[in-house]
């Protein structure tokens, strides 16, 4: 049904917007907490030789 294209644009720009609103909040907690748990990879890659 062509009449129904403008609401299939609106709800897909909803939902992308929606998907990378909660993309982004999850990747902000996720590098929130990495310097916890890469210390030992710094170390290693402090002490790397080439």
């Amino acid at each position: 049904m062509p009449q129904m294209a403008p609401m299939n644009w609106v709800t897909l720009l909803i939902y992308s917007i929606i998907m990378l609103l909660i993309l982004n909040t999850m990747m902000y907690f996720v590098v929130q907490q990495m310097p916890q748990s890469s210390k030992k990879l710094n170390s290693l890659k402090i002490n790397w030789k080439w």
